[in-house]
């Protein structure tokens, strides 16, 4: 009896998987605390045991997401990039892969157009890009790019590969299911560096 407990128990986590859940299906606006409680199967007062607020939880989903990619792509700037590719390539390919593997927190991420939201996100999301961007600049000035290039290529490919996530993501493909063609773009994109 004491493991089904367990097992059944409200955490962190799974409040925090739903809500992300329910407020991209739904939007932010239509979700409540009690709603969120409710597509869990508890009441809305165990929620606020984590969370005072349901702005608290959002704001605890878009640290989490942004986390997650950051440290995606601290492994991929110091790690072995597979298949032959560069460095710079290997790179790319991991942000796309995570836009396409965790698709509600890219939207919630990068793609909420709410501007009550949009506060929440764009403090992280100015963190991501350039962390994003001092990776490419490390990469293009250890190549002999010049200072501009340095400066102004990192802003270009951060687009180019959001553009990619965003019209794929729309489509529900998986990221193998579409990995030639990830890896076409990004090395159609890094050819021309």
């Amino acid at each position: 009896m004491a493991r089904r407990a367990v097992e059944q128990e409200l955490s962190r986590g799974r409040i925090l998987e739903a809500a992300r859940h329910l407020f991209i299906t739904k939007g932010y606006r239509a979700i409540s605390m009690r709603s969120i409680g409710q597509h869990l199967g508890y009441s809305h007062g165990s929620l606020y045991y984590h969370f005072k607020e349901k702005a608290e939880l959002f704001y605890a989903i878009v640290i989490e997401d942004f986390n997650t990619l950051r440290g995606i792509l601290l492994r991929a700037a110091t790690g072995t990039p597979d298949d032959g590719l560069s460095r710079l390539e290997y790179l790319m390919l991991e942000f796309i892969r995570f836009g396409l593997e965790n698709p509600y927190q890219y939207e919630i991420m990068f793609m909420m157009h709410d501007e009550e939201l949009f506060a929440y996100c764009r403090t992280e999301q100015n963190r991501c890009v350039e962390l994003f961007a001092s990776m490419i600049r490390q990469e293009l000035s250890g190549q002999g790019h010049s200072e501009e290039d340095c400066s102004r290529v990192p802003k270009s490919l951060f687009l180019s590969m959001h553009g990619f996530v965003s019209f794929y993501i729309q489509d529900g493909l998986t990221f193998e299911e579409i990995r030639p063609a990830a890896l076409a773009h990004v090395k159609l994109l890094c050819r021309h560096l």
